[in-house]
Order: C-alpha cells, then sequence, then structure tokens
C-alpha cells in the first residue's frame, strides 16, 4: 500500500449501526464518536484524532461555517472562480478578450495568439478585397475618353450667344508617331522609372489618401501610368477615397498587363494640353500647326511643360481664369520649366549636350484662339463668364471643358453692340496707324458698363477681336487709372474725417473731423506734401516730394492758393488731393476703395503721397463697378457675369445678389454731387448727356500713358480706358507706351477720346431709359482749413495766377460755364482735361511733372506694366 494513503480506521463500538451512521453523515460534518451516541465505547481507536467540539450543537455549527466557506470560494470572482474540486470547469471564449485567468492591467493585454489571428484575418480580408477589386475593374479603352459637350452661353435677355467651350479637338496617333524626344521628355520630368516600375507609387497614394482623409487637396497620379489612369477615367471625376481606390486597382492592373509602349501611348493621346487640345498630335496642331512627328527636342520639353496645367504655362496667357496667369508671367514660367526638362534630359543621357544648347528660348506659337464663334467680343464675354463661374461657384475649369452647362450670362446683346461700335466709331475717325505709325500703333480701348442695383455686367469692350488680341481690356490691363482714383480719397474724408495734427498719433486716429466738400486745400504746383502732423513727408532716401499739378501750373489764388475740394475735384487739382489723402491717412483711402469694391490686387503701396491720384490699375469691370456704388447711394454690389447655370441634372448655380452697405447714402451722395460738377463744368464736359444727370471723372497717368473716363447715371455706370501697348505674343516686354501726338493731339486725356466714346455709348445704351435723377445730397462734415484768405470766385481775375505766371486772358479763368476741351488752350488748360494723375514727382517723367529728384523705390510713375497680373475683376487669390 502506498505510504501516501492510509486505511481508514475501523469503527469499534457501536457495530454496525455506528458504522452507518458515520457514512451517511452529511458532507463535512463528522461522525460523533461512540460516547457521545450512548455507545460503550468512550473514545476513538488507536491512532484516532482527539474529540475537537464539546458536544453535537458546536459540531453543527462548525459544519456550516465550513460548508458556507466553500459556497463563497466557489462563488467569489477572480482567478481560482470555477477551479476549485467541487466547482464547475471554466466555460472557453472563441476570443479570449479580456483575458480569463489574468487580473489587472493584465487583463487588457491581448496574447500573441490573439495578435497573429487578428493580423492573419486582416491580411487576408485585405487580400481578398484587392483580388475582387482586380477582377471587377477593366482596362480603360484610350478611343473612349476625353468625351465632352458644349457649353451653350445665353443672353440677358434668353436668346442663345454661342454654343462653345466643351468641344474637344483631339486626334489618337500610335507610339511610332511619338516622336522619341516627347517621350523622354515626359519621362524626365515626371516620372524617370517609367520603363522599370511597376506603374505604382506606394508613396504617392498614402500621400493622396491621407490628404483627401483629412480634408486638404487631392492629388493626381505620381506615375505616368497613374495619370494615364486618372485621365481615361473621366465616367467619374469625383474626388473621392472610394474613385482614388478605383484608380489604384486599375493603375495595378495596367501596369501588370498592357505594355510600357502602349501606357505612354495611352497617356500622351489621352493628356489635356490646354487650347482644347486632348492628345498629343491635337496639342501639336494647337500650338505649332505642325503634325507631332515633326516636333523638335524644344518644342517637345514645351509641350510636356502644357501637361502640368496649360491655364499657368500658355504663353498667350488666361488672365480670365486667373489674374495672376498673365502671358508675361506664364511665359516664364514656361521657359523655366522647359530649360529643365531639357537639362533632366541630358541629366538622364536621353539628349545630347549639344542638341540641348539649341533650344533656349521659348518656341513660337500661334494664335490660341481658332474657333470663328468666338470672334469679335463673344470671345471676350465667354471666357469673363467662365472666369467667373470657376473663382465663384463649385463649378471647376475641368467640368466646364466636359462641357453640358447652359450658361445664362448678364451681357445684353444690344449694349455689347453699342459699345463696340462707339469705340471703334472714335478709334477709325482718330486713330491712323498707317499714317502716324510712331504716335497711333498699338493703341487699345477697353471698357465695361455696370448695373448700379445689382452689379450685373451689362457689356465689354475687351478688344480690336477676340480672336486676334488675347488680352481682355476690360477685365486686366495694368494701365493705371490716374485722377479717376480720387472720389476715394473724397469719400475717405467724409467717412472717416481728417486727423488733428495737435494731437498725438494715436488719439488723433480716433479724434478726427469729417471733411466738407467746401474745405479749402492748396493747388499750388510743386507743392510740398505734409504730414497730417504738419512734418514735411520725405521718402526713403530724405527726399521731399514735391506734388505736380498738370501743367506745372498752381490753381487758385495767391500766395497761398487756396481752392475748395469741389473745385480741385472739378479740375483736377493733383496738390490738394494728395494733401488732404496725407491728412485723412492712405489707409482709409486704401479702405475707401476697397470697400467700393476695389480688389486688394490691383491696389499700388500706399505708402507713397502719389497713392491718392491713381498708381493703382483696377480693371475698367472694378472701376465702373466701384464708381456704381456711388450711383447706389454707398450699397456695394460685386461685378457679376452669370445668373444661372444648369445642366441635364437641373439649375447647379444661381446668382444672389449680396449689397452690402459701402459707404452712407450722405457719403455716396456728395460724392455724386461734387463729380457731377465734374461734368456739369469741369474736366468731363465731353460726357454730356442732354436732359440727363451725369456724374463722373476723368483721369491721365505720368508720361501719358493711360487715360481713363469713368461716370454714371442712376441706371448705368461705365468705364472706358485707353493706352498703347505692344502686347504681341513675341512681345515679351509688353511695356505702356507714351501717348504724346496719338490721334493727331499733342497729349491724351481722359477727357478726349475715352469721354467721347463714353459719351456715344451711353448715348444709344440710355435712349429707351427713363430719365432719372440722383439724390439730393445732405449737408456733411466741416470746412476744414477756411482761412481769411481770398476766396475763389467765378469772376476772372489777373490774381488768378499759375507757376510759372503767364499773363492771363479772360479765356483761361479758373471757371468757365462750359469748357470745352482742346488742345489749343491756353497757359491754364483745367479746362483740356489735362489731369495727369500718375505718380507725380516719380518715375522718368519727374522732370516735366515735378515732384522728388528720384523715382522712391515703390513708385510705378513711368506707367509701366508694373500692375501686369493684378486688377483682374475676379481675383484669385484672393478677389
Amino acid at each position: 500500500m502506498s505510504e501516501h494513503r492510509r486505511k481508514p480506521p475501523q469503527p469499534q463500538g457501536g457495530g454496525r449501526a455506528a458504522a452507518r451512521r458515520g457514512q451517511s453523515a452529511p458532507p463535512g460534518r463528522r461522525a460523533a464518536p461512540g460516547g457521545a451516541t450512548g455507545s460503550p465505547s468512550g473514545s476513538y481507536a488507536t491512532g484516532g484524532e482527539e474529540r475537537p467540539y464539546a458536544g453535537r450543537a458546536e459540531a453543527r455549527r462548525a459544519a456550516q461555517r465550513s460548508g458556507g466557506s466553500r459556497r463563497r470560494t466557489a462563488d467569489a470572482p477572480g482567478p481560482g472562480r470555477g477551479r476549485g474540486r467541487n466547482g464547475p470547469p471554466p466555460r472557453k471564449r472563441f476570443i479570449d478578450y479580456p483575458r480569463a485567468g489574468k487580473s489587472g492591467f493584465g487583463r487588457w493585454v491581448p496574447s500573441w495568439k490573439l495578435v497573429t489571428g487578428l493580423f492573419i484575418g486582416f491580411i487576408g480580408t485585405m487580400v481578398a478585397v484587392a483580388g475582387v477589386g482586380y477582377a471587377m475593374v477593366t482596362i480603360p479603352d484610350v478611343a473612349k475618353t476625353a468625351k465632352a459637350q458644349n457649353n451653350v452661353f445665353y443672353w440677358s435677355d434668353g436668346s442663345q450667344m454661342v454654343a462653345t467651350g466643351g468641344e474637344v479637338n483631339r486626334q489618337i496617333i500610335n507610339y511610332a508617331q511619338i516622336p522619341k524626344n516627347m517621350r523622354y521628355a515626359v519621362i524626365s520630368q515626371e516620372n524617370k522609372t517609367f520603363e522599370t516600375d511597376s506603374g505604382v507609387d506606394p508613396k504617392g497614394i498614402a500621400r493622396a489618401l491621407f490628404n483627401m482623409a483629412r480634408g486638404g487637396q487631392t492629388q493626381g497620379g505620381s506615375t505616368i501610368t497613374q495619370q494615364y489612369v486618372k485621365n481615361a477615367m473621366l465616367d467619374d471625376q469625383s474626388q473621392t477615397i472610394s474613385r482614388k481606390f478605383k484608380e489604384i486597382f486599375v493603375a495595378i492592373k495596367v501596369g501588370a498587363e498592357v505594355h510600357k509602349e502602349d501606357i505612354m501611348a495611352g497617356y500622351l493621346n489621352s493628356a489635356y494640353y490646354g487650347r482644347s487640345a486632348y492628345g498629343l498630335q491635337a496639342a501639336s496642331r494647337a500650338y505649332f500647326n505642325k503634325d507631332a512627328t515633326d516636333l523638335n527636342a524644344g518644342e517637345c520639353a514645351f509641350l510636356a511643360a502644357m501637361l502640368k496645367g496649360a491655364t499657368y504655362y500658355d504663353p498667350a496667357g488666361a488672365t480670365s481664369l486667373d489674374p495672376k496667369a498673365t502671358a508675361q508671367a506664364n511665359s516664364r514660367r514656361a521657359l523655366l520649366q522647359m530649360q529643365d526638362t531639357l537639362n533632366k534630359m541630358v541629366e538622364y543621357g536621353h539628349l545630347s549636350p549639344a542638341e540641348r544648347a539649341q533650344y533656349t528660348k521659348l518656341p513660337k506659337v500661334q494664335n490660341p484662339r481658332s474657333n470663328s464663334r468666338l470672334s469679335g467680343q463673344t470671345g471676350y464675354l465667354v471666357d469673363l463668364a467662365k472666369a467667373y463661374l470657376i473663382n465663384n461657384t463649385d463649378i471647376t475649369a475641368n467640368d466646364l471643358q466636359r462641357g453640358g452647362y447652359s450658361i445664362y450670362t448678364t451681357f445684353d446683346k444690344t449694349k455689347v453692340r453699342q459699345l463696340e461700335t462707339a469705340v471703334k466709331n472714335v478709334q477709325k475717325a482718330n486713330i491712323k496707324p498707317k499714317l502716324r505709325p510712331k504716335t497711333d500703333k498699338y493703341v487699345q480701348f477697353g471698357g465695361a458698363s455696370v448695373d448700379p442695383s445689382t452689379g450685373a455686367i451689362k457689356a465689354i469692350y475687351g478688344g480690336e477681336d477676340a480672336t486676334k488680341h488675347f488680352t481682355n481690356n476690360a477685365d486686366q490691363t495694368g494701365a493705371q487709372v490716374g485722377s479717376t482714383f480720387k472720389p476715394f480719397v473724397l469719400a475717405a474724408a467724409m467717412s472717416w474725417g481728417k486727423r488733428n495734427p495737435d494731437l498725438g498719433e494715436s488719439q488723433a486716429q480716433d479724434e478726427r473731423t469729417i471733411v466738407s466738400p467746401k474745405s479749402l486745400y492748396s493747388g499750388q504746383n510743386k507743392l510740398k506734401i505734409r504730414e497730417y502732423n504738419r512734418e514735411i513727408w520725405k521718402n526713403e532716401k530724405g527726399e521731399e516730394w514735391l506734388q505736380a499739378n498738370d501743367g506745372n501750373e498752381s490753381v487758385g489764388h495767391p500766395p497761398d492758393y487756396k481752392i475748395d475740394l469741389r473745385e480741385a475735384m472739378q479740375y483736377s487739382v493733383n496738390s490738394a488731393y494728395v494733401q488732404l489723402g496725407m491728412d485723412v491717412g492712405l489707409d482709409k483711402v486704401k479702405e475707401a476703395a476697397l470697400s467700393a469694391g476695389i480688389l486688394k490686387t490691383s491696389l499700388a503701396s500706399a505708402n507713397y503721397p502719389s497713392f491718392s491720384i491713381g498708381t493703382s490699375d483696377p480693371s475698367a469691370i472694378r472701376m465702373a463697378g466701384a464708381y456704381a456704388t456711388f450711383a447706389a447711394s454707398g450699397q456695394q454690389n460685386d461685378p457679376y457675369s452669370v445668373q444661372k447655370v444648369t445642366n441635364q441634372d437641373g439649375t447647379v448655380f444661381q446668382h444672389k445678389s449680396k449689397p452690402q452697405e459701402a459707404f452712407t447714402s450722405k457719403v455716396a451722395d456728395n460724392v455724386t454731387d461734387v463729380l457731377r460738377t465734374v461734368v456739369d463744368k469741369g474736366t468731363g464736359t465731353a460726357a454730356q448727356l442732354p436732359g440727363r444727370e451725369v456724374a463722373g471723372k476723368t483721369g491721365t497717368t505720368d508720361g501719358n500713358k493711360s487715360a481713363w473716363f469713368v461716370g454714371y447715371t442712376p441706371q448705368l455706370a461705365t468705364a472706358i480706358d485707353m493706352f498703347r501697348m505692344d502686347d504681341n505674343e513675341n512681345n515679351k516686354s509688353r511695356e505702356f507706351l507714351k501717348m504724346y501726338g496719338t490721334g493727331g493731339k499733342k497729349e491724351i486725356h481722359g477727357a478726349s477720346f475715352p469721354a467721347e466714346i463714353w459719351h456715344d455709348y451711353m448715348l444709344q445704351a440710355l435712349k429707351n431709359e427713363p430719365v432719372k435723377t440722383f439724390p439730393t445730397p445732405e449737408p456733411i462734415g466741416v470746412v476744414v482749413n477756411d482761412t481769411p484768405s481770398p476766396s475763389v470766385t467765378a469772376t476772372p481775375t489777373p490774381s488768378i495766377t499759375s507757376s510759372p505766371t503767364p499773363t492771363p486772358t479772360p479765356s483761361e479763368t479758373l471757371i468757365s460755364p462750359t469748357p470745352t476741351p482742346s488742345d489749343t488752350c491756353g497757359n491754364f488748360r483745367w479746362n483740356c482735361g489735362n489731369d495727369n494723375g500718375g505718380a507725380n514727382g516719380g518715375g522718368t517723367d519727374a522732370g516735366s511733372t515735378g515732384g522728388v529728384t528720384s523715382s522712391p523705390t515703390e513708385t510705378f510713375g513711368t506707367g509701366n506694366s508694373r500692375g501686369n497680373g493684378n486688377g483682374g475683376i475676379f481675383g484669385g487669390p484672393n478677389g
């Protein structure tokens, strides 16, 4: 017998009955000893235990405690639950989490079996999904890509203007017809491992998915294969994660099953190169009018640049889509990109250095508009409507390219024709480029009409012909606006007031004096301009600013030549308004211009006094819109060109006017009243309309490089600009040229051809409109600088002189009831509208117009194309 097992002792005394009683005792309860039951024996047999209890009751209580303890042990939670000798076995779970048999933090740490199982399950699921996705997608057919419908544009009366914008110019060519240089230009620039890679860039995919997941911009394919797939999947152009996954599966399938030659051919045949050209052959014809097989290395590198986005690389420019996409800026970008591509082709061994050296300039490209339906003004109107949609709605350039939209514009068919006729009549009668090539060649006009009550653009004149002249002169040219900017100075003076020179700078900003149009300012020529605190303004070189008037003439009564602000506007006296701008603060002048509707991107630096007299270069549309704010008693509406857009799904865009108060009616109506004086008896008399009230302002810039007239009636605001610029695509400088002698006149002013065009157009445009009057202005402000000096009167007097002092004649008085613009005016030439409003005192013309002895850093007095790229109607980054 094992030493670990002991035979239980035999019962003694009591016999079998006692034995039976002992066996039948409940679990956990000992049988009573013989003595306790009346047995003759009084003790256990040899080897037995001592009796631990005093009696039966105590033994029963002990047994109950023991049984309760076991039950508690069996029921208690914890690592030993259910594992006792008498408890049930633990029940197994499919996923042991939280883990049984562990306590504390250990219960939440997954086992290696669980981790491994989940990983294997995840990988298996992904493989299954990938397999299903791979099986479900099909390889795209390049012959079915780049499908598009026309967009139909409508006039404001609902009649059709033109069906265009969605047509596709595409012709598929095979791999053998693609020049080797074109293939390697694209490979070198976009995917140098194309010939050996699998067609998918995992890092690029992860980056794109991450950007989409966080709501950022989506990214295109990183490899040529992925880009080809993206181009081919025109059935679904939504930028979603599901579509991106679909692209990935298609790209993997294409990379695995399609030859590299076919992928390259498919990509180049489906890619968009701009100018409505899909595919290399169409692009070759659109830019160079030759077959793709005849392209040289330089032209191939150029077309590779177009793949990055023709809007910003086409040398013809695309300012209607983005003001920054000027012809000059695009040419610079295209050249840099082309040269970079050629350098990489040499670096990767695809082009010899000797051949690469032949292509250091942009190749000559042809007319970007070949669609005759876009000739005349139609092309400018279509571009303007497209730009508005791209910059102000959810409709993208790609959406418009695919077409299918009905676009209802604000353009009035009759007014567009009337404006074009007015420009061409004046141009034909006066501008003779063959007779006077040195002065009349490259003369250009632009214009725009806006409804003051809504901001709707009713008409524009963009240039001679949209298929011949590519820049829309109504939208953005870079031409400075000159003295037509002065109304914003007056509006600022009546809105915020002039600062108090006797107070500190911070206190002076708060305690201002609202200025009345009756306030007096000096009209002295070459006036020393002062800060609001009376200190003479100096530039960064310590030079004083001497503000010149037109013709170097002082206007007013000696010795201080005081003149009120109404008359200073009437005769466009620069010195008075430059000093007024300094007193108010150029920041407030800028704020007034922005409030009226001028775009920030078109404003020049407000760090120089000349800012007040028009060194900025807003578009004709924006100037018409800003003056429309005054016509609407201070309610500003952003100019817009599209009223509604529909497609097969219904209305996708509906314009809603959101007028904002730019100025109080008191301020706006007083500006209008002052500008009425300009037309009634000032520099703008050529714009008078019989029986109608007209308000407006003339503007001319330094060097006679641009001239403007901007005016309005209660129903219509119109801006006309004139300038000279050789903007032929072969001329990359695109500088503004002087207009001395242009049109047979000694100088060009806003009161001459621009005002004449404005008059002829508005006379016809308002022919059937009812006559309306402007609101009567309420008195405003305080007459500042009201000193005892002699007041300006309408009586001719020899004391009103100019500097230098000529001998005045009765025809040279300060105020004339009906002045007539003429080039034969005497020494006092304010009636000629000669309102040189540019950066007087700056630039190359400082000698003739006065001012500082050298040009400040940020002054653009020469009137050159400093603003090229700014001033577009719909902005951009911005607008």
